[in-house]
């Protein structure tokens, strides 16, 4: 949920909204019902008042006077019920218009859509295209089975086999030594949360399309594990001076990767169903900006363990998420496709979720709201296509990174014998 006050007030706050696109029209719609809230509310106070001082009259009025004392009050108490249910009329109505108004970008992200984004910095060397695609290699090597996939699941699943399991795992190994030496917390956290979940971590009403819905028990297949840790302190207080109060998930997230259809079809690139560790920092409002360098600087950390050449880049305002009031992307070089793509990205939420999940902090001031902080730290299915074609040597075998070697116990994944 947006901050209303600033909404109204904060000639800059505002212009952050519509640097994502959002029309001027559906923000006015949310402060004039706003408006009509604060004025429901006010003359809701100012009946409840009247009718709790005319059922003490009553008590105090003489006997002559009684029945038109109880007839008063029984006036009063009936318009404040209507004023009440006006009252909740409008709160309802501004709930469902404020929440299609989205976290401001901040002043640092570029302004314009998907191809408009800043490119930070580059690291290492772009590779030639390789003998094979990643789809090819893992079907050759054994690693991947997608046609008995397709055959059990449908489209965009796949089997992960022999090698690529135990890749995996050193992946999921691997990415918590490097959070747990920065301070987060490994949590395996469900993968199944109720629709105001969804809602208070800022993944609907934008996001629902993207979702799967178990019909009937009210729940739903997170798309990553930021949903579940951002409930992890709803309705808390933490110390101030404890924080930030960071957090490493691990689980099997799941998109239906509504309007996709015909891209990356092939191999493990977009699936349905993929197992991710996720990084997320509850954070001291007053450091949150630092604490995204801090992400993205672990991201980086482990995109370069794994040899792997990329870009940082700063997300422009119209691709950003509803949440998100900054975003990075690293994106790491794909030499089938001469292109970087996509392996990780890191935002700073601000208030914008724990508002909504009245997630706080306090201090010997008093209270205020947390700062919510989330970022990849490995998107296993993603990360192995980079290795796969990345690490593909000239007699068809895959070279394994130094820092996995310990983790998988062999230093390649040997090539297909004819």
């Amino acid at each position: 949920m947006i901050d209303l006050r600033r909404l109204r007030d904060d000639p800059v706050y505002r212009a952050g909204v519509e640097k994502k696109d959002i029309e001027a029209a559906l923000i006015d719609a949310v402060l004039d019902a706003d408006e009509r809230r604060r004025l429901a509310m006010h003359q809701a106070e100012e009946a409840r008042a009247a009718q709790n001082a005319a059922s003490k009259e009553i008590g105090r009025a003489e006997p002559s006077e009684r029945e038109s004392k109880i007839a008063e009050a029984g006036r009063l108490k009936s318009e404040l019920e209507a004023l009440e249910a006006l009252e909740d009329s409008a709160t309802k109505e501004l709930e469902e218009l404020a929440l299609q108004i989205p976290n401001p970008a901040h002043e640092t992200v570029p302004a314009g859509g998907e191809d408009d984004f800043e490119t930070e910095k580059e690291v290492g060397e772009r590779t030639s295209p390789p003998p094979h695609d990643h789809a090819e290699l893992g079907e050759l090597l054994g690693l991947v089975d997608s046609e008995r996939a397709v055959k059990n699941s449908g489209s965009r699943f796949a089997y992960l086999m022999g090698p690529a399991v135990r890749l995996e795992f050193a992946l999921v190994q691997f990415a918590f030594d490097v959070l747990e030496k920065y301070g987060f917390v490994p949590v395996v956290p469900p993968v199944l949360v109720r629709e105001e979940m969804m809602i208070d971590a800022g993944f609907f009403p934008t996001d629902r399309h993207q979702v799967y819905e178990i019909a009937g028990d009210d729940l739903f297949l997170i798309g990553t594990s930021e949903v579940a840790l951002a409930g992890l302190h709803r309705g808390e207080r933490l110390d101030r001076e404890a924080l930030p109060v960071r957090y490493a998930g691990f689980s099997s997230c799941f998109r239906r990767e509504a309007g996709t259809y015909g891209k990356d079809t092939r191999g493990i690139f977009r699936v349905h169903q993929f197992d991710k560790v996720e990084m997320f920092s509850f954070c001291d409002p007053d450091n949150s900006w630092e604490e995204l360098e801090i992400l993205r600087s672990i991201q980086e950390e482990i995109v370069s363990a794994l040899e792997l050449p990329y870009r940082v880049i700063n997300v422009a305002s119209g691709d950003l998420g509803s949440a998100a009031a900054k975003k990075y992307d690293l994106e790491v070089w794909l030499p089938s496709e001469g292109a970087y793509r996509e392996v990780t990205s890191c935002s700073n939420y601000t208030d914008y979720s724990a508002r909504r999940m009245s997630s706080r902090y306090k201090d010997q001031n008093g209270t205020g709201l947390l700062h919510t902080l989330n970022g990849t730290a490995c998107a296993i299915s993603r990360t192995l296509v980079f290795l796969m074609e990345n690490g593909q040597q000239s007699d068809g075998s895959i070279a394994i990174p130094d820092a996995l070697r310990s983790y998988v116990g062999f230093d390649s994944v040997p090539g297909a014998t004819k």
